[in-house]
């Protein structure tokens, strides 16, 4: 397998742009650790970064480089009582071993736009088919930065209502997904939004409900969490 060069990632591509647009003079990009994707393209990558402010002042030198990122809080919508539920993934992620629940998420790469890969990783995650048209953005034209100080990572933040009878729900629930050449050992978790909400420890995820409930204004389920 041919691994893709550092020079020639979207990712690193547009982390560099911006640096120069916002005026940073760099010297010197030194590369230490890469972990790959299945087909050999950068997935992150470390990098100790030797550039200059407009001020004249050294940024600090260490970037995590991950690139652009998808999430999609999908609510689900009972029919009758209408009230609603969160369609939540699984899975056991490294920052403490354990597992965590959040809203289906994905990377952005230069074949697809954010909003396509958003359709991509909520059919692949949890095995429902939706549109782009269904999905409304939460941050419209604007990025938003998990960590600023140590890592590139933007992310798009997107929401999605569905009305299902009980039954249709139901059959959502306890689903194995994922994706076998990603490594992924994913199961979804459908619950009452407010029960939902209590079992993230994701920051992005707690954001993307507080911003979906202000944008439809469900203020009293806002106060419920």
């Amino acid at each position: 397998m041919t691994h893709e060069k550092l020079e020639d990632a979207h990712k690193f591509k547009l982390w560099k742009k911006n640096l120069v647009e916002n005026g940073l003079k760099i010297n010197q990009i030194d590369q230490h650790y890469t972990r790959y994707r299945y087909n050999g393209e950068i997935l992150f990558t470390l990098l100790m970064l030797d550039a200059e402010t407009p001020e004249g002042d050294k940024i600090p030198p260490i970037c995590f480089l991950k690139g652009e990122v998808v999430s999609v809080l999908v609510c689900l919508i009972d029919k009758d009582t209408q009230e609603k539920h969160l369609l939540l993934v699984k899975q056991r992620r490294i920052a403490e071993g354990a597992f965590t629940y959040e809203h289906p998420a994905g990377m952005v790469d230069n074949t697809k736009t954010p909003l396509e890969i958003a359709v991509q990783e909520v059919k692949e995650e949890t095995g429902l088919a939706i549109t782009a048209e269904q999905l409304v953005d939460v941050t419209p034209q604007t990025r938003v930065f998990p960590s600023t100080g140590t890592s590139d990572e933007a992310m798009y933040l997107y929401y999605c209502e569905l009305t299902m009878s009980a039954e249709e729900i139901a059959d959502l629930n306890e689903k194995e997904m994922g994706t076998d050449y990603e490594f992924e050992r994913i199961t979804t978790h459908i619950l009452p939004f407010a029960q939902a909400h209590r079992l993230i420890n994701n920051s992005n995820a707690l954001l993307l409900n507080y911003l979906y409930l202000a944008k439809i204004k469900d203020f009293a389920l806002m106060a419920q969490l």
